[in-house]
């Protein structure tokens, strides 16, 4: 039933992470109930799992969410019953925190203390406000020096979309990039050279993926062996990778914030707005569906409990 579960997340065309947090809810799923299997269950074990999870479990409500999705998912794409509305669910209740955003000398002392690629991948999370595996996952040809922009390929929602490329980074990019395709040479000359391709192009361009514009932009250092097809390749940088080299630099930075990669995104979008830019124009850059996504940012904006001032500095 689970290779059934990632036919069906293949054949939509979700995320490799989507089809590992499906596959692994629907397991718990099964487990919780002695193994017993779906078709024999309904809405009314759903409903309990879902309440043990914030009840006993006490999640978050998005890890709460993401279970209701994964077993939704089951019941209507792989099992063909739709689930009737879950209405007798515990919510779990959790607080909304504000996004994280760094001041940017804070920003300034975390990519002081990068080298090499950490240190031009952080740097274009906050200059252009991509997601980590959306930075990761760039090709070669998604990068225009020209134009001076980046087109972010098949990102959250399987949309499109274009941001900046920083000017002050394109003499490091193309550096980094003439390395790159060094080291490409260096695989097509010991029989690989391949990369993964999206979707069913690799059977439709079968010599695709040896190219120079369909490799990474930041592959791994070593090979690896695919998971889905068993092949060879190099694969990009992993995300964990990334995660403990910022890590790191907050803690020789002695910054008491928990930055992680991801709050350079939130960093790239506050002080853009900062800066006066058009807050539809920021949402644009970072991919919101709903304008009520990018307001967040003016809550957490350098204007001094939003602009008002103390009594007490006027005493």
């Amino acid at each position: 039933m689970l290779d059934q579960v990632r036919e069906k997340i293949r054949l939509k065309r979700y995320s490799l992470r989507t089809e590992q947090a499906y596959t692994d809810w629907i397991k718990r799923f099964i487990l919780h109930y002695d193994q017993k299997h779906p078709g024999e269950m309904g809405a009314a074990e759903v409903e309990q799992f879902l309440t043990h999870l914030a009840v006993n479990g006490k999640v978050a409500d998005s890890t709460q969410n993401q279970a209701r999705c994964a077993l939704s998912f089951l019941y209507k794409d792989v099992l063909e019953t739709a689930l009737p509305a879950l209405d007798n669910v515990e919510q779990t209740k959790a607080p909304k925190p504000l996004p994280l955003v760094l001041q940017r000398d804070e920003v300034q002392a975390i990519l002081s203390r990068l080298t090499g690629t950490h240190w031009l991948i952080a740097s274009l999370l906050y200059g252009t406000g991509m997601r980590v595996m959306e930075c990761l996952r760039l090709r070669v040809q998604d990068i225009d020096m020209k134009r001076k922009q980046i087109l972010i390929r098949d990102a959250k929602g399987f949309k499109d979309r274009v941001t900046l490329l920083p000017v002050t980074l394109a003499q490091s990019l193309e550096a980094h990039l003439a390395k790159v395709r060094e080291l490409h040479q260096r695989d097509l000359a010991a029989g690989h050279g391949a990369v993964a391709m999206p979707a069913a192009l690799e059977r439709k361009f079968p010599d695709a993926a040896t190219e120079w514009i369909w490799q990474y932009v930041f592959p791994a250092p070593t090979l690896s062996t695919d998971s889905e097809s068993g092949v060879l390749r190099r694969h990009h940088v992993q995300e964990q990778a990334i995660q403990r080299a910022v890590k790191q630099a907050v803690r020789d930075a002695g910054l008491t914030k928990d930055a992680t990669p991801h709050t350079f995104r939130h960093s790239f979008a506050t002080h853009l707005l900062e800066g006066g830019c058009d807050i539809r124009r920021v949402q644009e850059l970072l991919g919101h569906a709903d304008i009520a996504t990018t307001m967040i940012y003016t809550r957490v904006m350098n204007q001094g409990g939003r602009g008002v001032k103390s009594p007490l500095d006027n005493l």
